[in-house]
């Protein structure tokens, strides 16, 4: 059963009195089809209306609906042949980032990026998406062989930022978030990132600064969770939506100011309603932008990924 946020109650309310009356019919012998089609038209387009006017803070939770597509999802539907590299060759392995060598629509790619997990379990192993350095470094030595085995490099950004955890800081967190970001940046080969749900401070540009920066119509990417963001201005959380619509955290407003290249659709009411459906959409974007970028030698990619990211924020 779908689970609903809270400014979807409407259609939650609607939803669960056409599931009623659908029990109702299953009973016993009333033909309840005319009303329950004149529901389900309400709740369609209460719905439309809903996801055509949201508020920044609600793209956030949007964002962070626990039923949307995830990095093994992603995987699932658009890789063949995934080969899991596991380890920094330093300290561990990182179940928060994951990555390796795989097929994407008939080219070898290496793709990575952060998992989040589906269940309390699941959750707990992967540290809720949290890369530690290990999970960064690990990030680093697979972009490393996919340039020098001359493969293209995909990202799937997901997560609220990098684990702050005393034992990450002793680790070098912020020098292997700064170390991941540099080799994005130095790639000989075309690098495509995608946020396909949350992208949050350094934790998520450690594995987007690429060629073409894409995301999700539903996504948000900030340097700064809007609660984060809220608790140092105003002293309170409770101030989270206003911080969201002052911090310009949706792919709309990221795509106008240049930080992002390309929005991809979502299926109507977000892609935890229909994640096959924004798989595929987020695959034909990612295959459109590679193509864009075949041909390019190494020292054209290198320079058009650095005049994209300094020309950000120029008048």
């Amino acid at each position: 059963m779908a689970s609903f946020l809270d400014f979807e109650k409407p259609i939650a309310e609607l939803q669960s009195r056409i599931d009623e009356l659908r029990e109702t019919a299953s009973e016993g012998t009333v033909d309840i089809a005319a009303e329950v089609g004149k529901l389900q038209a309400k709740s369609d387009k209460l719905l439309r209306d809903t996801y055509a006017k949201l508020t920044p803070w609600q793209k956030t939770q949007v964002a962070r609906h626990g039923e949307r597509p995830h990095f093994k999802d992603y995987v699932a539907g658009l890789f063949d042949d995934f080969m899991l590299l596991a380890g920094d060759r330093a300290f561990g392995d990182d179940q928060a980032i994951l990555g390796g060598f795989a097929r994407f629509r008939g080219r070898r790619v290496v793709v990575l990026g952060h998992e989040r997990g589906d269940d309390t379990a699941s959750r707990i192993r992967h540290n809720f998406g949290m890369g530690k350095p290990e999970g960064y470094r690990k990030a680093i030595r697979l972009m490393e062989l996919a340039d020098r085995f001359g493969l293209p490099v995909i990202t799937l950004v997901d997560t609220s930022g990098a684990f702050p955890g005393i034992q990450a800081e002793e680790r070098g967190q912020a020098e292997a978030i700064a170390r991941s970001t540099e080799t994005c940046l130095a790639l000989g080969v075309p690098m495509i990132a995608a946020v396909v749900g949350e992208g949050g401070s350094g934790g998520a540009i450690a594995l987007a600064a690429g060629n073409v920066v894409m995301m999700f119509e539903h996504a948000v990417y900030a340097v700064i969770s809007p609660e984060g963001c809220a608790s140092i201005l105003w002293r309170t959380a409770d101030k989270a939506p206003d911080a969201a619509e002052a911090m310009k955290v949706t792919a709309q407003d990221l795509k106008g100011l240049g930080v992002i290249d390309t929005i991809v659709p979502e299926p109507l009411g977000g892609a935890q309603r229909d994640p096959a459906t924004a798989i595929v959409a987020l695959g034909d974007a990612i295959e459109s932008a590679l193509l864009k970028l075949d041909g390019k030698t190494p020292a054209e990619l290198r320079r058009s990924r650095r005049e994209k990211f300094l020309a950000m924020g120029r008048l």
